[in-house]
């Protein structure tokens, strides 16, 4: 396993992650164990959560997922070995994460009441990434999508009150870094801006969707992930499992996730299918595992920091830790390059 820095701090984390979001809905807690203990015999040391978790969001399970978390680390011990990024949710209309009933926001009262909330259920004194889920501010598709602007209108909490929250959670030493997610260029230059000019934490990373179907973060955000060392933690890095090819000729497998959830259908469109199709064949006449080879090919990218994978068994989990050994030639790379040009992002 590579290990690579956290932005510009002497965190090192390794370059898969694990993602946690199934842990509570498809998965149990024995089972979310399981693969933490795999992970960790395996070289990973970031595991990445979410206040909203799991998915998909319900005011039943929400917490769940952190809950077992935080039941492996008081059995486990040796809290200083891992790496525990976790999120505050956007503004949104539910009204079950914040007392009083009130839907949420990225206002200072609420990011602190998220971070309480979040020590407690993972049961740590610290959380070591606490990223921004979302935007606060009106945005098309989280702000990471590029390809269509559609200017919108609404309320919005100024990013600098959201950023002095959680320069105060910082100070308390309830936090030790501060990312962002599914957030836009222009987001992710003013929380910089805000951090040089007026003392608050530097954002250290940013946590956005790409695969090769989806690779929009390369349009403005990849050149700031390198210039300002805030690196990628690259998320639905096999397109909610599209990439290993199970949904291909309309196969719907049983417990799969987007025959479970219908309204995941994000990689479902016939230009995703038809370039998935692609990356498919492309991998196996290459002798290699779909899915190792999408997964291999975001590793890689020199402004992905941790290439965050996600499983709802052993077998899936297996196979996509081991896509680290995995090697890309030249020749492979030029035909994901002449896919990628013919049908470019074909699910934003």
């Amino acid at each position: 396993m590579e290990y690579r820095k956290l932005g510009r701090t002497d965190l090192l984390v390794s370059s898969v992650g694990l993602g946690t979001m199934t842990w509570g809905e498809q998965n149990t807690e024995a089972e979310g164990h399981a693969q933490m203990d795999y992970a960790v015999d395996h070289g990973i040391n970031l595991f990445d959560t979410a206040e909203l978790y799991p998915i998909p969001r319900k005011r039943e399970t929400q917490g769940r997922t952190d809950e077992i978390i935080g039941s492996w680390l008081r059995a486990r011990g040796n809290r200083d070995r891992f790496v525990i990024a976790s999120k505050v949710v956007g503004r949104s209309d539910a009204d079950w994460f914040r007392d009083g009933g009130v839907t949420t926001d990225l206002s200072r009262a609420q990011v602190l009441e998220a971070v309480d909330k979040g020590l407690k259920r993972l049961g740590t004194d610290w959380i070591d990434l606490y990223q921004v889920h979302w935007p606060d501010r009106p945005v098309s598709a989280f702000g990471s999508v590029p390809t269509v602007f559609r200017p919108k209108d609404g309320p919005e909490v100024p990013i600098e009150e959201t950023l002095d929250a959680l320069g105060e959670a910082v100070k308390a030493g309830k936090i030790r870094y501060v990312g962002l997610s599914n957030e836009s260029p222009w987001g992710t230059m003013t929380y910089l801006h805000h951090a040089e000019t007026k003392g608050l934490p530097r954002v250290q990373s940013i946590q956005n969707a790409y695969s090769l179907l989806n690779r929009t973060f390369e349009t403005g955000l990849a050149e700031i992930a390198m210039r300002e060392s805030v690196g990628l933690l690259a998320y639905s890095t096999l397109g909610q499992g599209t990439l290993t090819g199970k949904y291909l000729n309309g196969l719907r497998p049983e417990k799969a996730r987007i025959p479970l959830f219908e309204r995941f259908v994000r990689y479902s469109n016939p230009q995703a299918q038809k370039a998935c199709a692609r990356y498919v064949q492309l991998a196996r006449d290459h002798g290699m595992d779909p899915a190792q080879m999408a997964l291999a090919f975001v590793t890689r990218q020199p402004f992905v920091t941790s290439n965050i994978i996600g499983a709802t068994n052993m077998d899936q989990l297996n196979r996509n830790l081991s896509s680290i050994n995995m090697g890309l030639t030249d020749s492979v790379l030029k035909a994901i390059s002449e896919i990628h040009q013919s049908q470019p992002n074909p699910a934003p």
